[in-house]
């Protein structure tokens, strides 16, 4: 509970106490209702997990559109030419030379062809 709001309210002197008029008691009630109301709206709202969940998943998904939409932004700032100019770079690397590629190939074809006639 909020104890802090009661605190806002003047304290009363015994002075006054006995000569609050129908309408003040009235209206310090009144306030004293209000209170009462945000306090149990407020305690509803932190009990109510269902609520709360919701919220959560709400914020979740959220986050995750945020991230595809900054992926998606990054993928397509990709242009295709870049690709292409890492697959030139392979082929310029194995025709200046072959001789590791060729090897690497032939123990392949050989693995592949050993382990089909078992």
């Amino acid at each position: 509970m909020d104890q802090g709001a009661g605190a806002e309210r003047a304290p009363m002197s015994d002075q006054s106490q006995g000569t609050r008029s129908p309408e003040e008691i009235r209206a310090d009630i009144e306030q004293t209702r209000e209170e009462v109301g945000d306090t149990v709206e407020q305690l509803a709202a932190k009990t109510d997990v269902k609520a709360q969940a919701q919220d959560r998943v709400a914020e979740i998904k959220g986050n995750v559109r945020q991230k595809a939409d900054e992926l998606k932004a990054k993928a397509s700032s990709t242009t295709p030419q870049s690709a292409q100019q890492g697959g030139q770079q392979v082929v310029t690397t194995v025709r200046s030379n072959p001789a590791p590629f060729a090897l690497a190939g032939a123990v392949l074809v050989g693995y592949l062809i050993g382990r089909g006639r078992r």
